[in-house]
């Protein structure tokens, strides 16, 4: 069963064409992956989706709601972490969760065990009466997540989690989005980590241009390619041997 649903999202600025007219669907259950360089329009799909920005044309179905006009009704059943963290510096831990709880309308009883469960899981239980702003960038984006969760979401958006995060806090956050996915959770993850999306992704879909150029698991496009890996699948599906360098192959 497809979760997500996209058809011909399109988005422009000005003379710009940031993403063009692409389509693919998201399984329930599974990680897909957004794999692309810089600019290739993957945070822009992520805002559509999300509801951060609003397409030109086109049109997006999450959980059988609308983003566009169900907008609501769908941001209720989706958790979103960007790049860049939206919670408070002057606030604790805990005290930013609680403020999410509270703007997703999280029962006070409830809100309280889901903080409690989530400080547990994530390894933040030392961390919670410390200010956000005193966390490393690795502990800071684990929080983050934590808040993308607060609600019990569905779907959980990740654009670019481990830019940034050291060797060990990039593996940290691997596990646990391998951890969130066996609990049930679909994972929409874009990276412009070619490493990343081949050991974490069900599904991946290539990005390039604001065009999707293939959608398929990371195993058929070498099958397809005759490729020993993603890196030269993706070179011979772009057409662009410079991305090569997009791998980092440390970060795994």
């Amino acid at each position: 069963m497809n979760i997500i649903e996209v058809s011909g999202l399109t988005k422009h600025y000005n003379d710009f064409l940031a993403v063009d007219h692409i389509n693919f669907a998201v399984k329930e259950g599974e990680i897909f992956g957004f794999l692309g360089p810089n600019g290739a329009g993957k945070t822009t799909t992520i805002k559509m989706l999300t509801g951060l920005a609003r397409p030109n044309e086109g049109s997006a179905i999450i959980n059988n709601k609308d983003i566009i006009r169900q907008t609501v009704e769908a941001k209720k059943t989706i958790g979103v972490v960007t790049e860049d963290s939206n919670l408070y510096d002057e606030l604790t831990v805990a005290d930013n969760l609680e403020f999410t709880g509270q703007l997703y309308d999280v029962a006070g009883s409830e809100r309280e065990s889901r903080i409690k469960k989530l400080l547990s899981v994530l390894g933040l239980e030392s961390k919670r009466d410390v200010k956000f702003a005193k966390l490393s960038k690795g502990m800071k984006r684990k929080v983050t997540i934590a808040a993308a969760l607060v609600h019990s979401p569905s779907v959980l958006f990740l654009d670019e989690p481990t830019t940034g995060l050291d060797v060990l806090s990039a593996r940290v956050l691997h596990m646990m989005i391998r951890e969130l996915n066996q609990k049930g959770v679909t994972i929409f993850l874009t990276t412009h980590y070619i490493e990343e999306a081949d050991r974490l992704c069900d599904t991946v879909a290539i990005i390039v241009g604001g065009k999707i150029k293939e959608i398929a698991a990371p195993e058929e496009f070498k099958l397809k390619t005759e490729s020993k890996n993603l890196e030269e699948a993706f070179i011979e599906i772009t057409g662009r041997k410079e991305e090569i360098m997009l791998a980092e192959k440390g970060i795994t």
